[in-house]
């Protein structure tokens, strides 16, 4: 296609494949697929489809398909599916058609329809490129030159082709550079525009070599459709388990949205809908027709029956999927947070384009903001502080914006900023600055950086230059810039990304941190040059890492105290790794344990990004389930990039059922317009004086609980939940003396009412899992919901007792 060549895609293309694949193709198709359709719809034309050639006789009828989301400025749907809110069903964009059903199978589709559409799909094609150049550049002589090298499509460049860079992360790996001396200036554009298009890379994405995405590969439970290769028995175990979990998350929502509305019709309209049983001739609901094939997968395991097994299984989770209530209220005081990248601030170009933005924000239900303030070394706001504000954003100040127009929606807006990554090699490409150029600050401090075992500023590999996480004068640096924002501006928090060390593999020889300050400090204290030691020996190897460690854990700590001077409510959080503990010191020597235990930070939000729940939840739960976090409250990251709407909304419901108190989005360039729509059903706007849990945790307690009696309400009224006449009257009773404890101190926050409202809980808990004694042999998933939502209420006190009454 970078050589002038079209593309015709049609049905769940690279669904299975490899993060960076997924994202190219996405990027050529402008868009993705969505998720399949239960039966077959009728094809009908778009509205206000300008796409004439779509329009023509023979291409409407019924097909079985699924729904492709276009996720590009440049695509648009060419035909709908004839169902609710009219999803797209063929997208297009100048150079690429893509049908959502797979083309060729007779099961989808008719032999006359897929004809028609091929053909009308060449044509336009071919009429196109009819007076552009009919020489395809480094095309093969026997090639049909009937289509030819146009003006490439604008695709998403610069800011926005690669995803924002934050924690190590990059979309396909760069080319090293080689090191030379900083550059110390470079020509800046004229005006504060965004950077122009450039044509797509003639590459083959590798398989992902980023650390965010091994680590979710390591996690990664597969499912390939119509394979019949043997499924291992903990696979099998997986399976089943995930499947019953999904049933779980369905019913639990459900049951939320249905206490919301406490409405007989309503829940009535609601009812799942009837699918075909595997028994011949039966019709059942579709969570109990679930059931019966989580139950029958080890009998189809044990008899070698795989593909039918992995069938079976895709079929349950789709039909699940569509049961979820994504048009219905559900939400409760929650943190519901998003990372504002850098790109879509340039691409917003002045206050206006940024409040459409927030608008956006706001009608999803979204109520903490983290914006990208900080980058490379560039902040997004005129500084007299930093050397250099980013070249895109100058002419206007976002930063001041953003803060002035999230307080009009009712919305905190929090600083987001690069802490010890000091450059970036992604960046200097959007800029025209040299590849090698470290970023204003080292380039102007050379004796700041931070080099690897080779003498490389930037390791092998990787895209960004470092400081010397040791070197005092970069430390103040740091702390009066960050002072600057927080004092300058009314951000409402402050949070710190690259809080680390870069990736390493000391097993591999490739280490980090040898500074000129890291050095000379460590030899000070050991008698010898940290380059001179190795992994083999191990009492000096261990010095060297607890040595990096803390300087990273000493930083926090002065940070976190020195701000909290100048502003005792602000929030301070930290996007962070979610490695296992000793893996994660020895490679990027990040300990954020130590920081939440010493109360040095509010919020850890870790970046588990997966691209199905299973990873997502395999990624988050140790961390959730963690009792080394003191009193902070943990936010999982969710990446929505290449992420299904449903798939999206499926792992903010692991949220809402584990004991967390809410979730971050990386990020807002790829909340589209179909997820923006589901968030403003479930979610609803902001509204004023709406309850946010890192700033009001006792009234979010008392509230939360509230909304956990309204379910246990509904649930006793419609007969779904049945306790003996006496259990019944002694839990009635305890769960209003729970209700009465948490308003009190919801109402007048004191040592003593926070006493009492604890052991109140603590003695509620306790009871609870005997009065839920049979509900936990037939409903096993909800009572486990319900203790977490309990859980979350005991952690929100705790958090708390630290913010509001000691702090």
């Amino acid at each position: 296609m970078s050589k002038g060549g079209r593309l015709i895609a049609s049905g769940p293309v690279g669904t299975l494949s490899a993060p960076g694949v997924r994202q190219l193709l996405q990027t050529l198709l402008g868009g993705y697929w969505g998720f399949s359709l239960n039966d077959a719809q009728q094809l009908q034309p778009a509205k206000n489809n300008l796409q004439n050639w779509a329009n023509q006789n023979g291409l409407f009828g019924k097909v079985r398909g699924g729904v492709v989301v276009a996720d590009n400025a440049n695509s648009e749907a060419a035909a709908v599916w004839n169902s609710k809110d009219n999803p797209a069903a063929v997208v297009a964009t100048e150079r690429s058609t893509f049908f959502g059903w797979r083309w060729g199978v007779d099961t989808a589709s008719s032999p006359e329809l897929d004809t028609a559409w091929l053909k009308a799909a060449v044509n336009r094609h071919v009429k196109e490129s009819a007076n552009t150049s009919n020489k395809v550049e480094g095309g093969s002589p026997n090639c049909s030159t009937s289509v030819a090298l146009a003006s490439p499509t604008p695709v998403r460049t610069g800011e926005s082709q690669i995803k924002p860079q934050r924690a190590g992360e990059s979309q396909i790996k760069p080319q090293r550079a080689g090191e030379s001396r900083p550059y110390t200036s470079f020509p800046a554009p004229l005006t504060a525009t965004a950077p122009q298009s450039r044509p797509i890379p003639n590459v083959k994405p590798p398989k992902s070599e980023e650390a965010i995405d091994q680590l979710e590969q390591a996690v990664r439970l597969d499912v390939v459709p119509n394979s019949n290769a043997p499924i291992s028995s903990s696979d099998a175990i997986a399976l089943q388990q995930e499947l019953q979990n999904l049933i779980g998350r369905v019913d639990s929502a459900n049951l939320t949205a249905n206490a919301i509305d406490n409405n007989p019709q309503i829940v009535k309209q609601a009812q799942p809908t009837q699918v075909a049983s595997t028994r011949p001739g039966a019709l059942v609901s579709t969570t109990n027709q679930a059931r019966e094939i989580a139950k029958n997968l080890p009998q189809l395991i044990a008899q070698q029956k795989y593909a039918e097994a992995r069938q079976q299984w895709i079929q349950a989770k789709a039909n699940l999927w569509q049961q979820f209530p994504v048009d219905r209220q559900l939400a409760q005081p929650e943190i519901r947070a998003v990372w504002l990248d850098r790109g879509t601030i340039v691409r917003a170009r002045n206050e206006q384009g940024l409040a459409e933005i927030l608008d956006r924000l706001s009608k999803a239900g979204i109520n903490t903001i983290f914006f990208e303030t900080v980058n490379a070394s560039y902040t997004i706001y005129p500084s007299q502080v930093a050397p250099q504000q980013n070249p895109l954003t100058r002419g206007w100040d976002p930063l001041a914006a953003a803060v002035k127009l999230a307080h009009e929606r009712n919305m905190e807006l929090h600083a987001w900023v690069w802490t010890f990554a000091a450059g970036n090699q992604r960046h200097n490409e959007i800029i025209n600055a040299p590849a090698n150029y470290p970023g204003p600050v080292l380039a102007a401090h050379p004796d700041w950086a931070n080099y690897d075992n080779r003498g490389n500023m930037i390791p092998a590999g990787q895209t960004k230059p470092f400081f010397d996480q040791a070197n005092p004068e970069v430390r103040q640096y740091l702390l009066r810039l960050y002072e600057e924002i927080v004092t300058r501006y009314d951000v409402d928090g402050l949070q710190l990304d690259y809080i680390r060390y870069p990736f390493q593999d000391p097993a591999a020889g490739r280490i980090y941190g040898y500074g000129k300050a890291a050095r000379a400090q460590f030899q000070q204290l050991n008698g010898v040059d940290p380059i001179s030691i190795s992994p083999s020996q191990r009492d000096l190897w261990q010095k060297w890492t607890e040595f990096r460690t803390q300087q990273v854990d000493s930083f926090v700590a002065q940070a976190s105290q020195q701000l909290r001077q100048k502003r005792p409510n602000l929030i301070v959080s930290v996007a962070v790794f979610p490695l296992p503990e000793q893996e994660r010191i020895q490679k990027i020597q990040q300990h954020w344990e130590v920081w939440a235990r010493q109360g040095d930070i509010d919020l850890i939000v870790p970046m588990t990004y997966a691209l199905d729940t299973p990873r997502f939840q395999r990624l988050a739960q140790p961390w959730i389930a963690s009792t080394k976090l003191g009193a902070t409250l943990l936010v999982p990251g969710i990446r929505l990039l290449s992420l299904p709407v449903i798939g999206a909304f499926d792992q903010i419901q692991v949220i809402r059922d584990l004991p967390v108190s809410g979730y971050a989005l990386f990020a807002a360039e790829n909340l589209t317009n179909e997820l923006q729509k589901v968030f403003g059903n479930t979610q609803g706007n902001i509204r004023q004086g709406e309850i946010i849990p890192h700033r009001q945790p006792f009234k979010t307690a008392a509230v939360r609980y509230t909304a956990l009696q309204r379910e246990w309400k509904f649930v006793l009224q419609n007969d779904q939940l049945r306790l003996p006449q006496t259990t019944l009257s002694t839990f009635n009773s305890q769960t209003e003396v729970l209700q009465n404890a948490l308003d009190q101190l919801s109402a007048a926050p004191s040592t003593s009412k926070l006493i009492a409202a604890r052991a109140t809980l603590t003695r509620f808990q306790s009871q609870f899992r005997t009065w839920m004694r049979q509900e936990n042999i037939d409903n096993p998933y909800q009572v486990r919901a319900w203790e977490n939502r309990l859980a979350t209420i005991e952690r929100l006190l705790r958090y708390g007792e630290r913010v509001q009454l000691r702090r």
